[in-house]
């Protein structure tokens, strides 16, 4: 491949399958996140696509962040 297709595959739309293992999460934490917190996420058809680079920025503007209150739930079993 030329550094011209490399470039194009770098541009990719990616799928939740993918996101999830770039992010290291789960499907159902995806799919939260779409619902709840806004993560930057495009309909096509009936599937979620992603733009690698504005995942990247959602999170680390703390688009994945948990509230507060979340943390408390862990805290439970220790």
């Amino acid at each position: 491949m030329g550094n011209n297709a490399m470039a194009e595959m770098e541009d990719r739309w990616l799928s939740v399958g993918d996101i999830c293992t770039y992010l290291g999460v789960s499907n159902d934490t995806v799919y939260r996140w779409i619902e709840k917190h806004d993560m930057p996420a495009h309909r096509v058809g009936r599937l979620w696509k992603f733009k690698k680079e504005q995942v990247d920025a959602w999170v680390e503007a703390g688009g994945a962040a948990e509230p507060f209150e979340n943390n408390k739930k862990r805290k439970k079993g220790s």
